[in-house]
């Protein structure tokens, strides 16, 4: 256990003993004590925070054998590769028992947890005993002096739990799979990498500056350079809440796969709106609201609440090259009658645009273009910017504390007098593009997130 781990957990032992204490020589010793670990563990966040800035990911890279990296190590990406059949894992209780493999994990009666559910019953008890039935496995969240509320703070999720939740989360989501994820130390808050500073394709602007000619022999060449800027990941919060039945308090094996199933499809849902439409303030950058979005207008005359063949040819044109291999389409159900019904005429014929799944286009998907088609309830409704969306999520990056150590950023509590479980994830976003990219020839920017207007 680390030494900040363990002064925060000091802190909340002595903050519990407190009460008992009131009215006692010992109390004023006592207070003196929460208050020395108050500052200690203050001084130490500082220290942290300033070294948050030299995070980087963990875990192996490409062509690493996952047998081989400690299983303490491991990142959820390369526990999930150790069961490469989505199709047998179905539901909370497969992803646990994944995620005990891929860490090595044997829960021991005496020290950890046997389910989820028996977890959340334990917090329970803490809470609604106001610390009296304190259960020995559970371990504190490392939050510092905010272990004095009991709404803030709260215990760490065993980590088997936090890889199946997150696990699951990151399967179910369409978005969240397709995202480039990078996971960080717990030790970190956030990240900051490199990002080529290119704009356009024109001489001289390659890579942010760097330029080639053709010259003769004895000819000097003008002198150039990359340029790079820095893109920065400050970790946001996300809460999730559950209430629950004192009947299902009761049942520890039921609990265990409800709040397993919902707290992993309430953290996919939260963190692909946010991958979409997200502010970038206090939550991640979504591709709609970045500066890189290419907003295609509408066709002179067009009705409303249409989509037309232009519309998808005009969207494909600009997006990037280099994205049309990865790219997909993003759309709200509300339109599907709008491409069932679109067509190209050729000749006295026609020819479909939109190929729905099986039939003519021999895939379990639909397509336009060749590209899959993705049904989203984040997507806007029919007529407005964001109904369709043309996006390559291979150039979204996304920074959590997802792997083992991903148990100290996620953590349970029990809201004082409600029933009410708490789940806390920290996460960070945003598309790797700054604005689109002025082409080699041409004056039509290009990139790898496209929308149409609203019309």
């Amino acid at each position: 256990m680390s030494t900040l781990l363990s002064l925060r957990r000091a802190l909340g032992d002595a903050v519990d003993s407190l009460p008992a204490l009131a009215g006692s020589p010992a109390f004023a010793a006592r207070e003196k004590e929460v208050e020395d670990l108050v500052r200690t563990i203050g001084e130490l966040e500082r220290a942290e925070k300033l070294a948050a800035g030299l995070a980087r990911p963990i875990g192996g890279g490409p062509g690493v054998d996952v047998s081989d990296i400690n299983p303490s190590q491991r990142t959820l990406s390369q526990i999930r590769a150790m069961d490469p059949r989505p199709a047998q894992l179905r539901d909370f209780s497969d992803y646990l028992g994944l995620a005990r493999k891929g860490l090595d994990f044997t829960p021991r009666a005496d020290a950890q947890f046997r389910s989820f559910g028996e977890q959340l019953q334990s917090i329970f008890k803490h809470y609604a005993s106001k610390g009296s039935e304190h259960d020995p496995r559970l371990v504190r969240a490392p939050t510092g002096a905010g272990e004095v509320d009991p709404t803030g703070g709260g215990f760490l999720v065993q980590v088997d739990f936090a890889a199946a939740i997150f696990m699951l989360a990151h399967d179910m989501g369409e978005i969240l799979k397709r995202v480039n994820k990078i996971p960080i130390s717990a030790n970190a808050n956030g990240l900051k990498i490199p990002g080529v500073d290119e704009t356009s394709r024109a001489t001289g602007s390659r890579w942010g500056g760097v330029s080639s000619s053709w010259v003769g022999e004895g000819t000097a060449v003008t002198p150039s350079k990359p340029k790079f800027r820095t893109i920065e990941f400050d970790l946001k919060k996300l809460m999730s809440v559950m209430y629950t039945s004192d009947e299902l308090l009761q049942d520890s094996t039921a609990l265990t796969a409800i709040a397993g199933q919902a707290f992993s499809e309430e953290v996919m849902f939260m963190t692909e709106d946010a991958i979409v439409e997200g502010t970038g303030a206090g939550m991640p950058l979504g591709y709609m609201k970045c500066p890189a979005l290419i907003t295609i207008p509408i066709q002179t005359g067009q009705a409303s609440k249409t989509i037309v063949k232009e519309n998808i040819d005009n969207m494909w044109a600009r997006l990037w090259a280099r994205s049309m291999k990865n790219a997909c389409w993003f759309i709200n159900q509300d339109i599907l009658p709008q491409l069932n019904a679109m067509n190209q005429a050729v000749g006295t014929g026609g020819q479909l645009v939109y190929l729905p799944p099986g039939g003519l286009s021999a895939t379990p998907f639909a397509t336009l273009y060749g590209r899959e088609i993705v049904w989203t309830e984040y997507n806007s409704t029919l007529g407005t910017t964001g109904d369709i969306v043309l996006a390559d999520m291979s150039q979204y990056t996304l920074v959590d504390k997802n792997g083992v150590q991903a148990a100290t950023s996620m953590h349970v509590a029990f809201l004082t007098d409600e029933q009410v479980f708490r789940i806390t994830y920290r996460v960070d976003g945003k598309p790797m593009w700054s604005v689109p990219l002025t082409p080699f020839k041409g004056s039509n920017t290009k990139s790898p997130f496209i929308a149409l207007a609203s019309r």
